[in-house]
């Protein structure tokens, strides 16, 4: 699926309930994982420990943080949809997000995002964009909620 190109509200709101598209799969590596460990200062050893994870984990394996999944979206939404004529773009909110399924270390995961809603609040364009995080080869998401986005078109 192509990425989509829009540049007004008339533009978007034509994509109103319909899927947008999906991203390309993202590698999950141990550097990445370590990488997020050490921005965060969250170093629990289910995600940094690859040798206690395989014997005391759960999973075999290390496992991604749940925020590093989610701080994925940006780089996996630009994939999906191009934005363009902006003023301004504001991350509003994630409404009902769960963590379905773990993520672990050379997993692949990809954004898949359906437009549920779009308004034009007298100006203010709020976009409701159902995500999830698919990992390949798993039939549960990494994660599944709402993003809400306010645009300002120029």
């Amino acid at each position: 699926m192509e990425k989509i190109i829009v540049g007004s509200f008339e533009a978007f709101e034509q994509y109103a309930g319909q899927q947008l598209g999906a991203s390309a799969y993202h590698k999950i590596t141990q550097e990445q994982i370590n990488q997020f460990a050490d921005a965060t200062l969250d170093h629990q050893w289910i995600h940094t420990n690859p040798e206690k994870a395989k014997k005391e984990g759960a999973f075999g394996n290390t496992i991604a943080h749940g925020y590093l999944t989610l701080s994925l979206v940006p780089h996996l939404w630009d994939q999906i949809v191009q934005v363009d004529n902006l003023k301004m773009m504001v991350n509003y909110g994630i409404e009902n997000l769960r963590f379905a399924h773990p993520v672990l270390v050379n997993d692949e995961v990809r954004l898949i995002a359906t437009l549920s809603s779009i308004q034009n609040l007298r100006g203010t364009i709020k976009t409701e964009v159902k995500v999830k995080l698919e990992i390949k080869g798993q039939k549960k998401p990494a994660f599944a909620g709402v993003l809400v986005f306010l645009y300002h078109f120029l």
